[in-house]
């Protein structure tokens, strides 16, 4: 569609969606009426001949419908169509024939009209849509003035070619318009249709139905009057590509397809009023607003049926709406409220030849108005009423622009009325106009006026008026404009013009003020009078006012200034009828009037001639003497002379910058999937998937694709293997072209096939096409349009939960509106580089943006960066007014190419020429030619000339060439045309120098981006509307932007063309900033921006200088040596490179044109001149010409290496005394530092810009913003308001991106249009994110990182610490040569398991801080102990290894999938699962009371218990069989004992179980209980008693056994009713840690030719596959304990040697509670408890089995367990270092108390300090300590000798063992005095007895006899540090004797 910003050309027009909008009004059920019906287009009905007729702004045609429908709506009875004939065709858009009509279809058809006939479009209420053709007797439609057409009807079907329709009933039914009103031509037919210039079938103008037969009252108003549409002569402004109109056909019909396509208003001029489409933004100030910016008022406008009285005048008209704008509205105002120098397209009439129409008496436009004045005045309508034009309205423009800004500001105070402020009185007109005025009067002459400066004014004005009543509501806006009086008396209208004329007075009648006493018609005739007659020469604009008392007033405003004119009128186009415009110029040669006004310039004749005549008067010396330094760089290859070392393409290198805009992208998407929203489910994904999708430039698509291949990321995320092709690359970029569809469509179905893969869809430059896909339906001529919208937006991608979409942009206004779908929350803005002047980001380059360049050109500062070129806009001007038809970008182009021409010519010694072309044209073609000439090895600088419009960018290039070709500088540089829909084409010869210099040996390769060319020298013409994305390399220098379309002003246009020169500096160059202070105060005249600008840098200077800003001038001397300064007068102070050596006082002396016309040999020998004088030690010439006082000083070259001197005392800073030479050994630094790229790729580009532009982009707010900042941000979006708050200086990014979101809403034909719902948040799509930085810092680098470390991310999550350490004291177990099994055996033997020796020692290497376990068989070496860890080491040095989770792993809390969603319990939608609290209580001799626990059972488990019948009262839990056999069963209940873990503990047993049924009960303590139920809902708790709270693990353990033993009985007794033998009930339960994560299993292959060859691998298999394997073991309820190996990467073959193991066991345990009934775990003990278990079974003769086969793998979990202990006072709150030495005390002591239990106490400290109690055991491992019934860990330095009391219990032998220490912990009745008596002990030996009380500690001593081998001393009497409360353990100790 026309009205799309990528380049379509085809056009719509406005009354099609006007139709549209209407009927949907009409058939809404909706209360309120919709306000695009009752707003804009329900005017009061008047009189013709009333003055007043002209305000009315709805068409005649449009009112009808209205009228018919409405009456429709309300009427009972509608209208019924004759049903069709049967078998015919009833299909929308073909007639009953079956032939298709519609004009998108048969466009190109060749269709007979009958003489006398037109073809005409006929739209159908159900194709909204589409237009139909018919061909109809043009004696039935209006003449040109809307009238006096034939009742009745008569047409063809140009479908079947039916002919003879005399009604139009008939007709509507042949043609199926299947309509519910009465069928009327005037209602139906709708538009003339034209052929274009490519012959197809066109929409042309509107029909315009008008005239008093339409009905019985008289109409008011015209559409078109009578020569209103007549093809304009040379199509000026039109962008007209038709022919003259075919015969027969009206003027009136010709020529619609020019108007520009979003130029809403069509051709219509809408009597003087707006159009309907602009009221829409006009009629309130917040057309489209949210009711959330401000409200929705109620409705007081008219109902669906007009009411005759009912006007828009009334309040209600200009009321806020939240309006429902009409989705199907191809035709939105592009650029509304951007400027009236960019007229935004939503402002304005069509073209030329379409002006506005009025009423009263008409007013002629004299002929040859535009040959007189040689521009097109543009009037803007402003007040009241306008006047028709008639005569040859081709030569002037009607805009409504201006009257939409008078509404707008009338309607300020309705949005302070949404707030409650008191009703106060708008800006009156009077003032509104007075205020134009004075603006208009201080405009330049060289301004062009601007919508937003015009808004601004009237709203501080207004503000200033009534500030008391609003500065409660809104914070003063900061003055920006000029002064108007804080409190102004109203204005008369009687005043008002003698008032303007006194504002106009002052400004040298560049504004005229014409007053009249009737109506406007005949100050515009006088002003037309005064235009011929010459009499406005100097006016740029008339003010017209007709006031007078008795009514309002009426004014418009005339711009008769050329320039101005011209602007305003070019840019009403769109950018695509611009470039239709340009090419119809081109095509037609209406240029080559400019070309032959050029050839007369020249006096030596045609520049054509004079190139030839050089070309052959040199050909053959000049091109061996020009392109010796272009083959320099192979010849001195090789010959081993100097070659260019500065040449590097930069790799692919992550910046610190781009890595913490990576980290932020990655936090974003956490919080995502963080938020209880469920969007991203970040644990269900294993790998990353990933597509960029780029605009369809080649050049982008391929630099994508090189930052992908070099960035190593698809190697990275396992997406390709090592070999990386082209082709595999490509698959990851999308081009946004016609081909995208079938790529994208693979994307969505892999997103499909792969649930598991997180899909990142990049949308990449993502401000380019946001058109809606509904808008982009039509036939295209170019790209096809709204692909974005169709593809990024589909309800595929929406709906994913594994795609999120990323998009990324410099620009990202226009996602940024109130419709956006991305949340304020997912954007990521780039960060700054300082905070408070700290330094974030430490990065050796500094970026050049925009406020960079911008900063550049302020005062204080180096060169300006930013420039324009005064002689160049001077001529443009000139010949502007020269030939006011030709458009303003073709005379542009053809100037600047004539400049280029004309430089390369005097460069060539053709120094006549350098009056032809401009000082900076010059400079940038003479360093460009002179920059391969400095550096050995050819390297030169870029230009970039912009060309937006490709047709002239293709005209430039020929010219360029040619040009280039006769000067034989074909081997100097070369010129490439960049098109952004092919790739880049460059010579031969050029692409040989980029190999050699990128080292590159491929025969076929050719640069694909424009970083490939890097160092090459050339002209690059980048041409393209739009930027899209491209990177240009380091060697750029000059960005020549003068020829961008500065007549479309909107923020993202600006900035992303001046994001072409964005540039990375390196920083270094600040360093030395101030060295040369002295030398800053030369005579500014002096300096010039010519020739030297290689050796300057633009960086903020010192902030000591002071240097005043200086008026920017050129000179208007065609020498380019001597014109004055065109940048900054201190310009030369800092230089980062090495500078030419000095010019020598006789060359100074030359004057600049003998230095220009120097010879070529002169020219091109400068490397051997500059080497020959250096040593010579002379002072040099510069190797380009330089004028007077140019030279310049290098601040860093000649300080450190040349030790140039400085003296500051001279006078002059350059004079000869001043300038000692450089020492001869310099002299090869200064050679090669000649290479321009690398000067270049150390400053930043320096830009021209068009005046116009230059002046926006530099001039600034009080707050210092740019104004070009507060422009529309977007052609396809609009302010919501323009009572708009004044973006700042200060905002943020994140700032301006909520001041958009709140003040722009997109026009309908953006894609984020429809995004709207009434609940905020809804509209914002979860899983989108926007990227936003400045161009070319790094976005694409810092995504595709972003990738890189989700991926990581992603693989961190399906990943886990495990322990991986090798088992400990393998050199004291036992070895046996004896095999008890085979390698091979899956279950144990039984009678061959007995005869297994129990290994005392532990293996475990958790335990490698404990105490040895002594048996006799072993003898210690002190060397084979470990050294001991510190506490802290315990946890954080453990050896882990990082392993993947399998499908067979246990989860926590953060696992979310789709299969365990059940097991869980957990799922948003639904209630948590109900559970019910079940007590159950046992009583238990050893603790002398009754137990009482309770169970939390889920309703889905309660199958796993018994329950009582009547009370529910919980039983028993079910046991099965010990001959049950079931694959989906697991016999053994799970207890898994866990305190501090409710979200990290691994619960989750569903896929370890592999599904298989199983009972799982999570052991907690009572404390715990509320949150394990929150995050385990569907998991069943054993709730321990309360005083359990403090207790260790051995509590939980001794309550699981116990009940457990427990429930055996109760299950026996139940089922033995049931007639089952006891013994047959099950006995085991499993005992697990909560950090088992996965499960092994070694598979061993006996096959081998002997018994002993076997090989093993280790798989992980499930928990279900080992605990069903271990439960089949025969003969299994023998085993007491059974267990697995602790799982190590280092397990070597002698481990799984023997299969089984008869050792201690931990972490994973099946007990045999029947076995093991009278062997209990020790409540009391924290640590070591299930070593102490172990020592209990085997003593007691019971058989504890390892199944060397299986292993488990625990989980590091920094949390929880043992670490939830804190042992601190319980004095004092504040958390003090309390060491282990501290945790016993002697008893009665003031010692601080701990707030923590005895036993923990007695452990930490035995484990840290035994050796205070058993000094001669320390290291004695041949002499262990005794330590009877229980187990203690004394510390890894301390053996121990376990032996039972029991009676008949397996004990070592101890006979001859001697013992250093006695433990006496807590005995029992068993522990006898003859017991003890058994054992011998070493002399000195220390006994250590421990009780719960003084007491018991005495009578222990006494029952046992201990006084009578041990004395005791009452100073060795201690107690744990508890208080008494907290019941302290005692300890005895003593000496043996």
């Amino acid at each position: 569609m026309g009205n799309s910003y990528a380049g379509q050309l085809k056009t719509t027009r406005f009354e099609e969606v006007l139709h549209n909008s209407i009927e949907a009004s009409l058939r809404s059920n909706n209360l309120v009426p919709r306000p695009i019906f009752s707003q804009l287009y329900l005017e009061a009905e008047q009189q013709l001949s009333s003055l007043e007729a002209g305000s009315r702004a709805d068409n005649e045609e449009e009112e009808e419908e209205e009228e018919e429908e409405g009456s429709e709506s309300s009427s009972p009875v509608s209208y019924q169509m004759k049903p069709p004939p049967e078998g015919c065709c009833t299909t929308d858009g073909f007639c009953q024939a079956g032939k298709d009509l519609r004009l998108v279809s048969i466009s190109n058809e060749h269709i007979d009209v009958p003489s006398g006939f037109l073809l005409v479009g006929a739209k159908s209420p159900n194709l909204p849509d589409h237009l139909l053709v018919c061909a109809v007797d043009k004696r039935f439609l209006p003449d040109d003035n809307g009238r006096n057409a034939l009742l009745g009807f008569s047409g063809n079907c140009v479908g079947c070619g039916k002919k003879g329709f005399c009604y139009f009933t008939e007709f509507s039914n042949h043609i199926n318009l299947k309509l519910t009103t009465q069928p009327k031509k005037q209602k139906h037919l709708k538009y003339y249709l034209v052929r274009n210039a490519q012959g197809a079938l066109t929409k042309g103008s509107v029909i315009c139905w008008k005239g008093a037969e339409l009905r019985g009252r008289q109409s008011s108003s015209s559409t078109c009057s009578g020569t209103v549409c007549q093809l304009p002569e040379s199509a000026g402004l039109s962008g007209s590509t038709t022919s003259e109109p075919p015969p027969g056909t009206p003027q009136a019909a010709t020529a619609i397809d020019h108007i520009p396509s979003t130029a809403a208003f069509g051709s219509a001029a809408y009597n003087g009023k707006e159009s309907p489409k602009q009221q829409l933004v006009k009629n309130n100030l917040s057309a489209l607003t949210r009711p959330s910016v401000l409200g929705t008022l109620t409705n007081s406008g008219p109902p669906k049926k007009r009411h005759k009285g009912w006007s828009p005048e009334s309040p209600s008209s200009t009321e806020t709406w939240n309006l429902p704008l009409n989705p199907q509205a191809p035709n939105r105002i592009k650029n509304d409220g951007g400027s009236l120098s960019s007229l935004p397209h939503s402002a304005l009439v069509g073209p030329a030849s379409s002006p506005m129409v009025g009423s009263g008496e008409p007013v002629s436009v004299p002929d040859n108005l535009l040959k007189i004045c040689k521009a097109k005045p543009v009037i803007f309508k402003g007040h009241g009423n306008f006047p028709y034009l008639c005569g040859n309205i081709n030569d002037v423009i009607v805009s409504p622009l201006l009257y939409t800004c008078y509404r707008n500001s009338q309607s300020l105070s309705r949005a302070y009325e949404q707030y409650g402020a008191p009703t106060i009185q708008p800006i009156s007109e009077e003032m509104q106009l007075l205020l134009t005025v004075y603006y208009l009067v201080q405009l330049a002459s060289d301004q062009v006026p601007l919508i937003e400066d015009l808004e601004q004014i009237f709203m501080r004005s207004w503000r200033e008026s009534h500030l008391s009543e609003i500065r409660q509501y809104q914070q003063m806006i900061p003055q920006t404009f000029p002064q108007v009086p804080s409190q102004i008396a109203p204005v008369t209208s009687a005043q008002l013009p003698w008032l303007a004329g006194l504002a106009a007075s002052s400004c040298n009648d560049s504004v005229h003020i014409i007053e009249c006493s009737y109506s406007l018609a005949e100050g515009l005739s006088e002003m037309f009078k005064l235009l011929i007659e010459g009499k406005l020469i100097k006016t740029n604009y008339v003010v017209i006012i007709c006031a007078s008392r008795n009514r309002a007033i009426d004014s418009c405003i005339v711009i008769t200034g050329k320039y101005q004119a011209r602007v305003l009128s070019e840019g009403m186009l769109t950018p695509s009828d611009y470039q239709k415009e340009v090419n119809y110029q081109l095509v037609t040669g209406k240029v080559e009037s400019l070309g032959s006004f050029f050839s007369t310039l020249c006096p030596e004749g045609d520049i054509d001639l004079l190139l030839e005549k050089f070309y052959q008067e040199n050909q053959g010396h000049i091109s061996s003497s020009l392109s010796a330094s272009a083959n320099k760089s192979t010849a001195l290859n090789g010959t081993g002379a100097a070659v260019c070392t500065s040449y590097e393409i930069e790799r692919h290198q992550i910046r610190p910058f781009q890595l913490a805009v990576a980290q932020k992208l990655l936090s974003h998407i956490c919080s995502i999937a963080d938020s209880s929203t469920q969007n991203l489910d970040l644990g269900s994904f294993e790998k990353i998937d990933f597509l960029i999708c780029v605009p369809p430039s080649e050049v982008t698509y391929q630099q994508t694709l090189f930052h992908l291949w070099h960035s190593g990321i698809l190697l990275e995320l396992g997406l390709e293997k090592q070999h990386l092709t082209k082709q595999k690359v490509e698959q990851y970029v999308l081009k946004l072209d016609a081909e995208a569809q079938i790529k994208f469509k693979v994307f969505l179905q892999n997103s499909m096939q792969n649930p598991h893969t997180l899909f990142v869809l990049i949308h990449d430059h993502a401000h380019w096409d946001l058109m809606s896909a509904m808008h982009s339906l039509y036939p295209q001529t170019e790209l096809p349009t709204g692909l974005v919208d169709r593809l990024l937006n589909c309800r595929e991608v929406k709906e994913a939960p594994n795609i999120v979409t990323l998009h990324v942009t410099s620009f990202p206004y226009a996602l940024q509106t109130q419709h956006t779908h991305i949340s304020p929350y997912n954007e990521i803005h780039w960060p700054s580089s300082y905070s408070n002047g700290v330094d974030l980001y430490h990065e050796n380059k500094k970026y050049f943006g925009l406020s960079e360049f911008i900063e550049s050109t302020l005062s204080g500062h180096s060169i300006p960066l930013l420039r324009y070129d005064s002689s160049f806009e001077a001529m443009v001007m000139a010949l502007g007014k020269r030939f006011p038809r030709l458009h303003s970008a073709v005379i542009r182009t053809f100037v600047l190419i004539q400049h280029y021409s004309a430089a390369m010519m005097a460069v060539c010694g053709l120094s006549q020429m350098k009056n032809y072309t401009s000082v900076e044209t010059l400079e940038i073609t003479q360093n460009l030619i002179n920059s391969s000439r400095q550096c050995p090895s050819g390297h030169g600088l870029m230009v970039v000339l912009r060309i937006p419009c490709t047709p002239l960018a293709a005209v430039a290039y020929e010219r360029l060439y040619n040009v280039r070709e006769r000067l034989a500088l074909e081997d100097n540089f070369e010129i490439i045309l960049g098109n952004p829909n092919s790739g880049i084409t460059i010579g031969k010869h050029f692409v040989e120098q980029l190999k050699v210099w990128q080292k590159i040996e491929d025969v076929d390769w050719r640069p694909q981006t424009y970083l490939e060319l890097e160092g090459l020298p050339c002209i690059l013409i980048f041409s393209g509307m739009d930027p899209q994305g491209e990177s240009l390399p380091r060697s750029l220098r000059y960005c020549d932007l003068r020829l961008i379309n500065s007549s479309s002003l909107v923020r993202t246009t600006l900035e992303q063309e001046l994001g072409l020169a964005a540039y990375f500096v390196s920083s270094e160059i600040h360093t030395e900033k101030a060295v040369v202070n002295d030398v800053i105060e030369s005579d500014p005249e002096k300096l010039s921006s010519t020739d030297n600008e290689d050796e300057e840098i633009a960086t903020e200077g010192s902030t000591s200088e002071k240097r005043s800003p200086m008026k920017r001038e050129r000179s208007h001397s065609h020498d380019s040596a001597s014109s004055s300064l065109s940048s900054k007068a201190s310009i030369t102070a800092f230089c980062s490179e090495p500078s030419p050596p000095l010019v020598t006082a006789g060359d100074r002396a030359k004057s600049p044109h003998q230095v220009l016309s120097n010879s070529t040999e002169e020219t091109t020998n400068n490397h051997e001149r500059q080497k020959q004088k250096v040593d010579k030690g002379a002072q040099t010439t510069i190797s380009k010409h330089l004028p007077p006082g140019n030279e310049q000083l290098d601040t860093k070259q000649n300080i450190k290496s040349a030790q140039i001197s400085i003296t500051s005392s001279s006078s002059s800073p350059f004079s000869s005394s001043s300038s000692s030479s450089a020492p001869t050994h310099n002299s090869f630094i200064l050679q090669t530092s000649q290479c321009s790229m690398t000067k270049s790729s150390k400053q930043p580009p320096i830009v021209f810009l068009p005046k116009l532009v230059y002046d926006i982009i530099t001039s600034t707010d009080s707050s210092g913003l740019p104004k070009s900042s507060s422009l529309l941000p977007y052609h396809s979006v609009m302010w919501a308001s323009s009572f708009r708050p004044l973006m700042s200086k200060m905002m943020t990014c994140t700032e301006q991106s909520l001041y958009y979101r709140q003040w722009t809403v997109p026009k309908p034909i953006h894609m984020d249009y429809n995004n709207r719902n009434e609940g905020r948040m809804d509209t914002f799509h979860p899983r989108r994110l926007l990227l936003s930085g400045p161009p070319q810092i790094g976005k694409t680098g810092a995504y595709l990182q972003f990738l890189s470390i989700l991926s990581r991310m992603l693989i961190r999550l399906t990943e886990v610490d495990v322990y991986d350490e090798e088992e400990i004291n393998i050199n004291i177990k036992e070895e046996s040569d004896q095999c008890y099994h085979q390698p091979g055996d899956t279950w144990p033997d039984l009678e061959t398991f007995k005869k297994i020796p129990f290994d005392y020692t532990i293996h475990d290497p958790k335990y490698e801080d404990a105490s040895l376990i002594c048996s006799k068989l072993q003898t210690v070496n002190s060397e084979d102990r470990p050294i001991s860890r510190r506490q802290e080491d315990m946890y954080t040095h453990r050896q882990t290894t990082r392993m993947r989770l399998s499908k067979y792993a246990a989860y926590n809390t953060y696992h979310h999938c789709e299969q365990c969603h059940q097991y869980m319990g957990f799922n948003p939608r639904y209630q948590l699962y109900e559970s019910t609290l079940h007590a159950f209580a046992f009583s238990y001799s050893m603790l002398g009371e009754e137990i009482q626990l309770h169970f939390i059972i889920p309703k889905s488990k309660e199958h796993h218990f018994v329950f009582s019948q009547p009370g529910r009262q919980l039983e028993s839990m079910r046991l099965p069989l010990v001959t049950d056999k079931s694959e989906d069963f697991i016999k053994s209940p799970t207890f898994t004992p866990t305190t501090g873990r409710h979200e990290h503990g691994l619960f989750n047993l569903y896929h370890a179980m592999d599904g298989a049924s199983h009972l799982h009960v999570l052991v907690v303590k009572e404390y715990e209980m509320a949150i394990y139920k929150k995050y385990w809902p569907n998991h069943i708790m054993l709730v321990l008693p309360s005083i359990f709270n403090s207790a260790g693990v051995g509590a939980a353990h001794f309550l699981i056994k116990e009940l457990s033993y427990h429930n055996l009985e109760l299950e026996r007794n139940r089922q033995e009713e049931l007639g089952i033998k006891p013994q047959d009930i099950w006995p085991f339960i499993v005992i697990s840690d909560d950090s088992c994560v996965m499960w092994n299993a070694v598979e061993v292959d006996c096959s081998g030719d002997r018994k002993s060859d076997y090989t093993w691998t280790e798989r992980n298999v499930s928990l279900k596959h080992i605990l069903q394997r271990i439960e089949a073991t025969p003969n299994v309820t023998h085993y007491a304990l059974i267990g697995m190996r602790k799982w190590s990467s280092k397990t070597n073959t002698a481990e799984i040697k023997e299969p089984f193991s008869c050792c201690h066991v931990h972490d994973f345990i099946m007990l045999n509670v029947d076995l093991t009934q009278n062997v209990q775990y020790n409540q009391n003990r924290f640590t070591c408890d299930d070593v102490d278990f172990n020592l209990r079974v085997h003593s007691a003769g019971l058989l504890i089995c390892r199944f060397n086969h299986f292993s488990v793998m625990k989980k590091q979990i920094a949390v929880g367990g043992q670490r939830s202990f804190h042992i601190k006072s319980k004095v004092s709150d504040i958390p003090v270092s309390i060491s282990p030495a501290q945790y016993i005390c002697a008893p009665d002591s003031k010692h601080t108390f701990l707030a923590a239990p005895a036993q923990l106490l007695l452990e930490k400290y035995l484990q840290y300090h035994s050796h205070r109690f058993f000094p001669l055991s320390l290291k004695n491992y041949r002499h262990p300590v005794l330590s009877v019934d229980c187990y203690l860990n004394l510390g890894p330095q301390i053996a121990v000798c376990y032996v039972s009391s029991r009676p008949h219990s397996l004990n070592i032998s101890s006979s001859g063992l001697t013992f250093s220490g006695l433990l006496l912990y807590l005995c029992d009745s068993f522990v006898v005095a003859s017991f003890l008596k058994k054992f011998h002990f070493l002399k000195g030996a220390t006994l250590c007895v421990i009780c719960q009380d003084r007491n018991s500690l005495r009578q222990t001593v006494v029952r046992l006899e201990l006084e009578d081998e041990w004395q005791f001393r009452l100073r060795d009497e201690f107690q744990t540090a508890n208080a008494k409360e907290d019941r302290p353990l005692f300890f005895l100790t003593g000496r043996h004797i």
